[in-house]
């Protein structure tokens, strides 16, 4: 959870609470703030796409994703070039996914050990947490300017990253007394299970399958998994940016960001709560469709409610979508899953990265968001049809 919450709550999102300050200053106008919000996700697709080509133990880079979120987080408060920013925001999305990738494996793989798949929404409350702690420090220190948050960030990453370093620890060095105790109850709790009760975290009863219906299942999982990384980044990049103008002299735009994370926080928990025998693809489905309502909503009623309610219903399941799909990737895969999380998160990079690139330019010219947004929740409703159609064909046999 912590190692999300540095790497995705701060190394990625930070961003979005800090882009309205840096446009104040004359940092940046919208295009530049776009441009480095795809620089980001561009990093972070490319990092998704190589994750089955790094030869690291999941441990190692975990570590390494943590120390080097904290030394690109202080990168952007000491330094004021934009091809410098560029530059940095790239590589933070790189180490984003890296850390993400494999912090999931290496969290999931110890509570399928452990029998405890439930504690997997745990694992994804973690961006929810930095986001929460973000926003709510900007909204606090705003007059401070954007440096300050970025330097502010870096140091509290550190914080985090000590407090973790021994209990993320590679095989062969020891992880503390917590380490031992984790493995004890591990080999206890394998002892006493049944077989027959020992499924790979996220395994849903299913019949068995071909590697040809296999691979094809997971091709589906990577096309559609994408679709969600379109649909709520821009909101995900410019909310505080699209609250502000349709709310000016209001308070209320700042806290639209944290209502965000903490909403994804419960809907986490309550996501790995859910029946393992659950179809994970429509579980899936019905995620999309709230987020295409919660984008929705702030289109057709741009009020401090209506944003509200629908920064609520977009964070609701963001991390519960990726839970889900980890699973399903689980299930295919197993304990060798990680290649397909590596190319599912790859296709929701490609959706981030398109997401500000076609939003920030129409935004310019038309002077409004909606356009843009309309197009997010359309992919979204398109996403779930597909994945009500694969689950049911491949219920069918077909």
């Amino acid at each position: 959870m912590v190692a999300l919450a540095v790497a995705l709550g701060v190394g990625r999102f930070a961003f979005t609470p800090l882009l309205p300050l840096m446009l104040h200053a004359g940092a940046l106008d919208l295009r530049a703030g776009g441009l480095l919000a795809s620089a980001n996700y561009a990093g972070y697709f490319i990092g998704a796409l190589t994750c089955a080509f790094v030869p690291v133990e999941h441990a190692r880079m975990v570590r390494a994703g943590l120390v080097s979120t904290v030394v690109l987080t202080l990168l952007m408060g000491v330094t004021h070039r934009f091809p410098v920013w560029v530059a940095v925001r790239f590589v933070a999305g790189v180490v984003s996914a890296w850390t993400f990738v494999f912090a999931s494996q290496w969290g999931l793989a110890w509570l399928s050990r452990l029998g405890a798949p439930a504690w997997g929404g745990v694992i994804y409350t973690g961006p929810g947490v930095g986001i929460v702690v973000t926003g709510l420090i900007v909204s606090a220190t705003a007059s401070q300017g954007a440096p300050f948050g970025w330097i502010l960030f870096g140091i509290l990453c550190a914080v985090a990253t000590v407090c973790v370093w021994r209990t993320i620890a590679p095989p062969g060095r020891g992880a503390g007394r917590a380490g031992a105790a984790s493995a004890s109850v591990s080999r206890a709790a394998a002892a006493t299970r049944p077989a027959s009760a020992r499924p790979h975290a996220g395994m849903s009863t299913a019949m068995p399958m071909s590697d040809s219906e296999r691979r094809m299942q997971s091709i589906w999982l990577v096309v559609l998994y994408g679709m969600p990384g379109f649909g709520y980044i821009i909101t995900a990049t410019f909310l505080p940016v699209i609250a502000r103008h349709a709310l000016p002299g209001s308070n209320w735009p700042d806290l639209f960001w944290p209502m965000f994370g903490a909403a994804l926080i419960p809907g986490s928990m309550f996501a790995a709560r859910l029946p393992m025998r659950w179809d994970n693809r429509m579980l899936l489905a019905g995620c999309y469709v709230v987020q295409a309502i919660g984008i929705a909503l702030g289109i057709v009623l741009p009020t401090a409610e209506g944003f509200a309610i629908g920064s609520v219903l977009i964070g609701l399941p963001f991390t519960a979508i990726t839970l889900f799909a980890m699973r399903e990737a689980r299930r295919l895969h197993g304990e060798h899953a990680a290649g397909l999380m590596g190319y599912a998160t790859a296709a929701y990079g490609v959706g981030q990265i398109a997401g500000p690139l076609v939003a920030a330019p129409i935004a310019a010219r038309v002077g409004s968001f909606a356009p843009a947004l309309w197009l997010a929740a359309l992919v979204l409703i398109v996403g779930a049809a597909g994945l009500i159609v694969l689950a049911i064909k491949s219920r069918r046999g077909e």
